[in-house]
């Protein structure tokens, strides 16, 4: 899909959600600003334009514009032959029956208690805990 095309679906898919909620905090916040305090109303009247102001001007107006102008580079990282950006290494769960909680120690083929080097596919894993 290009680029265009993932951000209009993108911008369909979630402008329920956003509006919906952006209409329910700008109807709490609305409520702030028939107190009697002051600095309650303020609290209102502030936060409500600002949930106004992020629905409207931010998530439907700039940032669907930076995400097309950008194209590809968000996704890629930028570098040219990149398959994407970089991430950190990520801690591995351990494997087979020797290792135990909270340790990445595994028994090789010659019994030798040892620390399994990750596979690409590895990397990326969620840690344990």
């Amino acid at each position: 899909m290009s680029m265009r095309d993932a951000v209009t679906v993108g911008v369909r898919r979630s402008a329920g959600v956003v509006t919906s909620a952006a209409v329910i905090m700008v109807a709490v916040f609305s409520i702030f600003a028939t107190l009697s305090q002051v600095s309650m109303k303020q609290l209102g009247v502030g936060l409500g334009a600002a949930i106004l102001i992020d629905a409207t001007l931010i998530r439907v107006i700039l940032m669907p514009a930076v995400l097309t102008l950008l194209g590809e580079r968000v996704w890629r990282g930028g570098q040219p032959g990149s398959d994407g950006p970089r991430r950190p290494d990520l801690p591995t769960q351990p494997i087979g029956t020797a290792a135990t909680a909270g340790t990445a120690a595994t028994v090789g083929a010659a019994g030798a208690v040892g620390t399994r080097v990750p596979a690409r596919s590895d990397r990326r894993a969620m840690p344990p805990g």
